[in-house]
């Protein structure tokens, strides 16, 4: 594997060719990751939904999630949540921070669009009719707790989220086999999820699938005889009282990550004729 130096090298190197490539291209490679990681959520959904022990489905869901990831990385797609990596490129001075924000931006867009298509998809296919509607009622579950955390809480959540996403793509990065960036990736996302932490590009698919569902009668009934609040469980409460502080909090989180490592390995180079 790449050292943690040559990691960053190939990275900014990387992230240059992000920041120049055309804007439909990374649309489409942006709604292609949106896509995988809305079916990886899918996935947890599925599996979880079978599980009455709250500790069991959570294991689950962090065995399943990573393979998402391993998809995106795999078939070159690009994901925000990763991308945030690309202030190493404007630290090494290969791209600059127009370029970093339109990648950014379209990717966030197309990441949106692949997981919310795949919400409607799943939802209106009937592949929530699982268990007589069992999938339905714990997709709607998830999607109103998530709703209803606090701002701070998930903001926070978001950062913690984003610094272990960005090193599963460091890991995946160095590593020089497709076993290596598989495993490079599978961990550190087991971990995130296995914690609870929140990734805005996975809340894409959880709560526009459980707000669908709502649409549902035959869910909606469900949630109403399962006693699931539904206060904050709407579209304006999706964007603004959990999208954004995630989004915030994958930002800093990613970013944060970038720096760190930057600081750390980065700046080797600079300092050796100091060290001579």
């Amino acid at each position: 594997m790449l050292t943690p130096r040559e990691g960053i090298k190939a990275y900014s190197a990387l992230g240059a060719s992000k920041a120049e490539a055309p804007a439909s291209r990374l649309f489409a490679l942006g709604v292609l990751a949106g896509f995988f990681i809305a079916i990886a959520g899918a996935a947890t959904n599925t599996a979880a939904s079978a599980f009455a022990a709250a500790p069991a489905a959570k294991l689950v869901c962090a065995l399943l999630f990573p393979f998402g990831l391993i998809m995106v990385i795999l078939t070159g797609a690009e994901l925000f949540t990763g991308n945030c990596l690309m202030l190493l490129s404007a630290l090494d001075g290969t791209a600059r921070w127009p370029g970093i924000l339109r990648n950014l931006v379209i990717v966030y867009l197309g990441n949106f669009a692949g997981a919310v298509v795949t919400a409607a998809a799943c939802v209106y296919s009937g592949q929530l009719d699982l268990g007589g509607g069992a999938l339905a009622l714990y997709t709607i579950k998830l999607a109103a707790a998530k709703c209803a955390l606090p701002f701070g809480k998930a903001l926070l959540l978001g950062v913690l989220c984003n610094v272990l996403v960005c090193t599963a793509v460091m890991l995946a990065l160095q590593a020089k086999s497709v076993a290596g960036k598989a495993i490079g990736a599978y961990v550190p996302i087991c971990l995130f999820v296995l914690c609870g932490f929140e990734h805005c590009i996975a809340n894409m698919y959880y709560i526009p699938a459980g707000l669908l569902s709502l649409g549902n009668p035959v869910y909606g009934a469900l949630a109403v005889s399962a006693g699931v609040e539904q206060g904050a469980l709407n579209w304006a409460c999706f964007l603004l009282n959990n999208l954004l502080p995630v989004t915030l909090g994958n930002i800093m989180g990613g970013m944060g990550l970038a720096l760190l490592l930057w600081f750390c390995h980065g700046r080797v180079k600079s300092l050796a004729p100091a060290q001579r």
